[in-house]
């Protein structure tokens, strides 16, 4: 066993040490965190991008299941936890993901560490992207296959490595859409074209781009035109959607087996039905109301140029999420640091999150923000980087 205190010192000496900061309120965008008196900081770490998780709509939906079920569902779905709210969720998810059916699960991780354990096994091999979310390579992992990673959104790495490496068995290809600390797009339209040379299957992560892309928040699946090329589609409710939980949608037959065989589904306890609600409300929101994502992106196209008129010359990325890069762990601590004290809360993102030498603050912009928030953002931002 690892000698703790030794592990623990060592990370504090590098500015890896992680701890809990508990926020005693959040509202509209802003927060104190416990311990700090009632200094209101305006958050630029959460993933609530159009401002869901306070909508009158997702809080009725809530309610209204919390008086009526109570506040658990008391079992799996495959016992007695099963209810008409998590039916109505996933056909409204695979209707928006233009897929045959969908299934939802506890959380993103649970997602992707049933998803792929359930389809893969030690004959088959999986393709990742390097920078994958960690729910990702450890679903890989526990599935036993061989898995062979690709540089990040390097498709020419990518085919040269399935021409190599492809083998008899099952294949399986798994990207982002949007990845959740580069902020970058996966070139999804290429991508399903070399899935289909090969015979591969292609999983896409859309924890980050639904609700924010596609005309009708579909994510980039639908943006791209590429959802029937994607056999699956997963993704989460914890973020722009504004609630908890995680689904994946794929034709029917997809679906049952993993209904029967994901061992993160099978052995959980169901959604709460009042999480399942306001996830449903969210869901048919985004339809409505395109408006919502029109002004998400607004924003962070003000909060980018606000960066690059102020001589911030590095790739801002295409969406929501926006890495300044730092280099060292204990530099991106120093800066957060430094913007705690301008009111602004930005997360120091560091190794293993992120590779290392390439710890940086991640600038989340939702619909939370003012155009004044987001100046202020960008002149503190700007003075720490010292630009």
């Amino acid at each position: 066993m690892v000698d703790l205190k030794t592990w623990l010192s060592q990370q504090q000496e590098k500015g890896g040490l992680r701890s809990l900061r508990p926020v005693s309120s959040r509202a509209k965008g802003r927060l104190t965190l416990a311990g700090d008196g009632n200094r209101e900081l305006i958050d630029f770490s959460s993933n609530d991008y159009l401002a869901l998780a306070e909508h009158p709509a997702l809080i009725a939906a809530a309610q209204q299941a919390l008086l009526r079920f109570g506040t658990g569902s008391g079992a799996s779905r495959l016992m007695s936890g099963d209810l008409a709210v998590h039916h109505e969720l996933e056909e409204a998810m695979a209707t928006l993901k233009g897929k045959e059916a969908a299934l939802t699960f506890g959380s993103g991780y649970m997602a992707n560490t049933g998803i792929i354990p359930a389809l893969m096994n030690r004959h088959d091999c999986v393709f990742s992207d390097r920078l994958n979310h960690a729910s990702i390579h450890d679903g890989c992992r526990l599935s036993g296959a061989r898995v062979i990673r690709f540089r990040h959104n390097d498709l020419n790495h990518l085919e040269e490595l399935l021409m190599e490496k492809r083998g008899t068995g099952t294949a399986l290809i798994v990207v982002e859409s949007i990845y959740s600390m580069d902020g970058d797009r996966c070139p999804l339209r290429e991508l399903v074209a070399i899935k289909e040379r090969f015979g591969c299957l292609l999983m896409v992560d859309e924890a980050h781009a639904t609700g924010v892309f596609g005309a009708k928040g579909g994510g980039i699946i639908e943006e791209d035109g590429v959802s029937s090329g994607v056999d699956l589609a997963m993704g989460t409710f914890g973020k722009a959607l504004g609630s908890y939980g995680a689904y994946v949608a794929g034709n029917r037959e997809m679906i049952d087996y993993l209904l029967n065989r994901a061992r993160s589904f099978v052995f959980s306890t169901a959604l709460p039905p009042a999480v399942a609600a306001a996830s449903l409300a969210a869901v048919q929101l985004i339809q409505q109301e395109p408006e919502l994502r029109h002004d998400l992106q607004a924003k962070m196209a003000y909060f980018k140029g606000m960066l690059r008129a102020g001589g911030y010359l590095a790739d801002l990325g295409p969406s929501q999420i926006i890495p300044i890069q730092v280099g060292e762990s204990k530099a991106a601590l120093a800066k957060a640091e430094l913007l705690r004290k301008e009111r602004i809360f930005a997360t120091a993102v560091r190794p293993p999150t992120v590779p290392e030498g390439t710890a940086r603050l991640r600038f989340s912009i939702t619909r939370h923000h003012s155009t004044a928030d987001l100046a202020q953002a960008a002149k503190a931002l700007l003075e720490v980087m010292e630009l």
